[in-house]
């Protein structure tokens, strides 16, 4: 190997070791999934939680809480007393009012209504030392191309939590080559316009990373339909940390008969629960 090719590796290294901090420092910031300390299927009866204050329901016209005296929420800079009707919030949408104890998630997940306080100070966050993930590798950098449906697709998959069904806009398939198969995933809609987002397991899943599912982020195709497949950026979604999490399954087609061998592993927390 020569010194150029070693300090292309390990610029690859260190971008990738950035990268991941960042990842994770997300995932463990004191209002972050590690936070959570309960999810609540809210109901049309006020309901107090011991992790929240207030009495929560929720019916046709949304979530609604009630404040008891000496209790206060903010939203947005407003302060909130007594009764607060927060309206309709929309399918993967959220509100996170707050005091000085938490955060308080009011959402909704596969057609539900849902509160999931958050606390800088869950055991969970307090204790997190980050996730094992495979060495960074350039060869999981990898080379598809994009090919949109006709129309996009609305796809159904299963949750985490049984019985909970989850709806996403499917604008096309990633194809690609890998262990010298031609390979294709079915695409999600990303969390920037024009980008992808792909739901997948495969051969490793269950042996050195999570069974349910991992997660990879694609930037918006080129002109030509090109797109970079960065497995070393695949990640678990917080199903994997919390049993507080309402996380997607990937849609079937989305089960490569390879092992891909980059990105995170199988988290501690995870181990322990199977253990």
């Amino acid at each position: 190997m020569s010194g150029l090719d070693v300090q292309a590796g390990e610029d690859f290294a260190a971008d990738w070791d950035v990268w991941h901090k960042q990842h994770e420092d997300r995932l463990a910031a004191p209002d972050g999934f590690l936070a959570i300390t309960s999810i609540n299927w809210l109901t049309e009866t006020p309901t107090r939680f011991p992790d929240a204050p207030g009495e929560w329901a929720a019916d046709g016209d949304g979530i609604t809480v009630r404040l008891a005296p000496g209790e206060e929420l903010t939203l947005d800079g407003v302060g909130i007393t007594g009764r607060h009707r927060f309206g309709q919030i929309p399918e993967r949408g959220g509100l996170f009012p707050s005091d000085a104890d938490g955060v308080y998630e009011v959402a909704k997940r596969g057609g539900n209504d849902i509160l999931r306080p958050r606390h800088p100070d869950n055991p969970l966050r307090t204790g997190f030392r980050g996730t094992p993930a495979y060495a960074p590798d350039p060869r999981w950098v990898i080379r598809g191309r994009y090919r949109p449906f006709d129309e996009p697709r609305d796809v159904v998959v299963g949750s985490v939590v049984e019985g909970l069904q989850h709806v996403y806009a499917a604008p096309g398939v990633v194809e690609f080559e890998a262990g010298g198969q031609p390979l294709a995933l079915t695409a999600f809609n990303g969390y920037t316009p024009g980008s992808l987002h792909i739901l997948f397991t495969d051969a490793t899943s269950g042996v050195t990373t999570y069974p349910a599912n991992r997660s990879l982020r694609v930037s918006a195709p080129g002109a030509d339909g090109t797109v970079t497949l960065d497995f070393n950026q695949a990640t678990n979604l917080p199903c994997a940390y919390t049993e507080f999490a309402t996380c997607p399954l990937p849609p079937a087609e989305n089960r490569l008969p390879v092992a891909v061998e980059a990105g995170e592993q199988m988290p501690y927390e995870a181990k322990a629960g199977v253990a």
